[in-house]
C-alpha cells in the first residue's frame, strides 16, 4: 500500500520538493546502476523521473523514490515477456509456438556476437551461408538430395512457387485450397507469385486422374498441401503422391507442421522423408511447430529444385539471420526439444505432477483440484488428435489474474473454471506455477 501525503507537502507542511533527492544522486543507487547495463541509461533515468513525480503528486515519500524507480523498472529491454503455456496447446501460435531447447538458446547466445556465419576461418575467404546448419538438416532427411531455409513456412512456398511457376499453371486439389491462418489464404498467397492456380477434384474427392488430365505442357509442379488445421471425414479421397510421382512435372508437398519423420503419437501427421521416399521432388514446412526449432521455413528434395530456388532473387530477401541458423542446427544435433518431451509426457506421470501440486496449493487454502484434461498438438499439427493430459482446476478468476501476474501463466477456460494443463509445463517449472497461483490471492478480491 502507498504511502499518500498532501500534494506539495510532507507530513510536516513543508514543500515536499525540497526533500525528493536529486537525479544523479537517484542514478547512484548500487540497483539502478546494474539495471541501466542491463536496460539503457535513458530507460532508467526515466523511471527515475516518474518516480520523482510521483513524489511531487504525495504518491510516494521522497525517502522512496529510488525503490520506486525500481519498482517501475521492466524486467527487460524487450517488450516480450516469458509466458509458462498451461494452456494445453503444446505449439500455442500465440505463444510463439516451440520453445527453444536449452541448446538452442545456447547457440543463440553463442551467434549474437561476429560468427563465421559466411567466413571459412581455415582459408579467409568467404564460404557458403549457414552451411554447417544446412548439412545438420540434410543428414536429418536422408530422403533430400539437398536442403535450404527460408524465414517461415509461408515463404518456402512462395518461393518454390515464384521461382518454378511464375508465369504458369500449378495444379491443386479443391479440397487443399485452405487458409492457412490469420486470414492468410493459400489461392492468394500462391497467385501473388505470379503463378495460375488450376483446380481439380472436389472439396471431399480428388483422385489421380484428376491431376493426369490437368497436367499440360504449361504445368509447371503439382502441388499436394496437407490440410493441418482442419479434418475432412467420412466419403473422402486423396491422391497419395506415388499415384502422382509419375506425371511428368514435380510434386511439391507442403506438410505445414514440420515433421521430417514418422511420429508414433501422430501416425497420420505427414513427414518429409516419407513424402521424399514416395515421389515427391520437393517438400516445404515449417521449423517451429513439430520440429521444436526456431521459426523458418525448410525446403528439402531434389538438387536441381533447390538449386534452382537458393539462386532466385527472392531467396535474398527470404533468407534467415544467424541467430535462426544457430538454433536451428542446435535443435536438429541437440536433445530432445520441449516440443518433443511434451508430446511423449506420460498422461500417469502428468495426473502425479497435477495430484502434488493440487495438494501444495489446498495446504494453502487454494480452491484448487486435480483434474484429467485433453491437450493438442497445435499451430495446425494433428487435427483432431486429443493427448491425455491433466490440469489445475481452479476458480474463473483465476484466468485473467494469472495473465496479468508478474510470472504471466496462460491457461483455459473450461466449465466455468480455469484449467492449468501441464502437458507443455516443464515440470522444472512446477515451482513457477504454483508461486503464480499463491500470488493471485494477494492480488484479487473476486
Amino acid at each position: 500500500m502507498e504511502q499518500r501525503v498532501a500534494p506539495g507537502a510532507t507530513d510536516d507542511g513543508t514543500d515536499v520538493r525540497r526533500h525528493i533527492p536529486r537525479t544523479d544522486a537517484v542514478l547512484r543507487d548500487p540497483r539502478l546502476l546494474r539495471a541501466a547495463d542491463r536496460l539503457g541509461a535513458e530507460r532508467v533515468k526515466s523511471a527515475v523521473h516518474r518516480a520523482q513525480q510521483r513524489a511531487r503528486e504525495g504518491a510516494v515519500p521522497p525517502e522512496a523514490v529510488a525503490d520506486t524507480a525500481v519498482a517501475l523498472l521492466p524486467g527487460s529491454a524487450g517488450g516480450l515477456r516469458p509466458v509458462l503455456n498451461a494452456t494445453g496447446v503444446v505449439l500455442h501460435t500465440n505463444l510463439g509456438r516451440a520453445p527453444l531447447s536449452a541448446a538452442a538458446r545456447q547457440a543463440v547466445a553463442d551467434a549474437a556476437g561476429p560468427t563465421d556465419v559466411e567466413l571459412d576461418l581455415n582459408t579467409g575467404v568467404r564460404a557458403r551461408r549457414g552451411r554447417t546448419a544446412l548439412a545438420a538438416l540434410r543428414a536429418a532427411v536422408p530422403a533430400a538430395d539437398a536442403v535450404h531455409v527460408v524465414n517461415n513456412g509461408a515463404a518456402a512456398l512462395v518461393l518454390a512457387a515464384t521461382a518454378l511457376a511464375a508465369g504458369r499453371e500449378i495444379v491443386v486439389g479443391r479440397g487443399e485450397m485452405v487458409e492457412i491462418g490469420d486470414g492468410f489464404r493459400l489461392p492468394d498467397l500462391l497467385v501473388a507469385t505470379g503463378a495460375r492456380l488450376r483446380e481439380v477434384g472436389t472439396t471431399n474427392r480428388t483422385t489421380a486422374a484428376d491431376y493426369a488430365d490437368a497436367v499440360g505442357p504449361d504445368t509447371a509442379f503439382v502441388l499436394k498441401v496437407h490440410p493441418s488445421n482442419f479434418r475432412i471425414t467420412g466419403f473422402t479421397r486423396a491422391a497419395h503422391i506415388t499415384e502422382l510421382a509419375d506425371l511428368g512435372v514435380p510434386v511439391v508437398v507442403d506438410i505445414g507442421s514440420g515433421l521430417l519423420t514418422r511420429h508414433p503419437l501422430l501416425p497420420e501427421e505427414p513427414d518429409a522423408h516419407s513424402q521424399l521416399t514416395a515421389g515427391a521432388a520437393l517438400v516445404t514446412a515449417s521449423g517451429d511447430k513439430l520440429l521444436g526449432g526456431p521459426q523458418c521455413g525448410l525446403l528439402l528434395g531434389r538438387e536441381d529444385l533447390i538449386r534452382a530456388l537458393s539462386r532466385h532473387p527472392l531467396a535474398r530477401a527470404l533468407r534467415v539471420d544467424k541467430l535462426t541458423l544457430a538454433a536451428l542446427e542446435a535443435t536438429l544435433n541437440g536433445p530432445a526439444t520441449p516440443t518433443a518431451e511434451a508430446l511423449a509426457a506420460e498422461p500417469a506421470e502428468l495426473n502425479r505432477r497435477a495430484e502434488r501440486l493440487a495438494a501444495l496449493l489446498r495446504a494453502d487454502g487454494v480452491d484448487v483440484r486435480a483434474v484429467p484434461s485433453g491437450a493438442t498438438v497445435g499451430g495446425g499439427g494433428a487435427p483432431g488428435v486429443i493427448l491425455p493430459s491433466a490440469a489445475l482446476s481452479l476458480p474463473e478468476h483465476y484466468a485473467a489474474a494469472l495473465r496479468t501476474g508478474p510470472v504471466p501463466v496462460a491457461g483455459r477456460l473450461e466449465a466455468g473454471r480455469c484449467l492449468l494443463d501441464l502437458r507443455a509445463v516443464p515440470e522444472e517449472d512446477d515451482g513457477r506455477l504454483t508461486d503464480a497461483v499463491r500470488s493471485v490471492e494477494g492480488r484479487w478480491a473476486p
